[in-house]
């Protein structure tokens, strides 16, 4: 397995599959050029095999932090440790640029990102609430 930060839309394009809707083109474009937004992709035999996506975030008296905004893993690369070795890796990115801490959210029954997770060392939060505001701007 290879894991290589990606900087270019022809190779998000390629990797489309591991995503929840094929990239576009503008918005890829976008995320690629903000200097604090990464894009990792695990590479099996040259094949996109996961994906994570790791925004950089500051705040005045917390620092920065990277949140880890999505991952995702084609169902023939699953369980073999391409997801935990992705967040292993964005985890390294953070600290390389600094950060204090890696953070990310996930379903309740999502049983197999929490297991991922917690087997790249992160730690649950049980007594947090997420909000969200939906925009229809797309």
């Amino acid at each position: 397995m290879d894991i290589r930060r990606v900087t270019r839309f022809e190779a998000v394009e390629a990797a489309g599959h591991l995503f929840d809707a094929a990239p576009d083109r503008a918005a890829t474009d976008k995320f690629l050029a903000e200097e604090g937004h990464h894009l990792l992709i695990a590479y099996v035999d040259g094949t996109p095999a996961g994906m994570v996506t790791g925004v950089e975030m500051s705040h005045p008296d917390k620092g920065t932090e990277m949140f880890l905004y999505e991952l995702g893993v084609d169902d023939r690369f699953r369980q073999q440790g391409i997801g935990r070795a992705l967040v292993a890796a964005l985890a390294r990115l953070a600290r390389e640029r600094g950060c204090h801490g890696l953070w990310t959210a996930t379903g309740e029954d999502d049983k197999p990102a929490q297991a991922t997770y917690e087997s790249a060392g992160g730690a649950p939060e049980w007594d947090q609430v997420v909000y969200t505001w939906e925009f229809d701007q797309r």
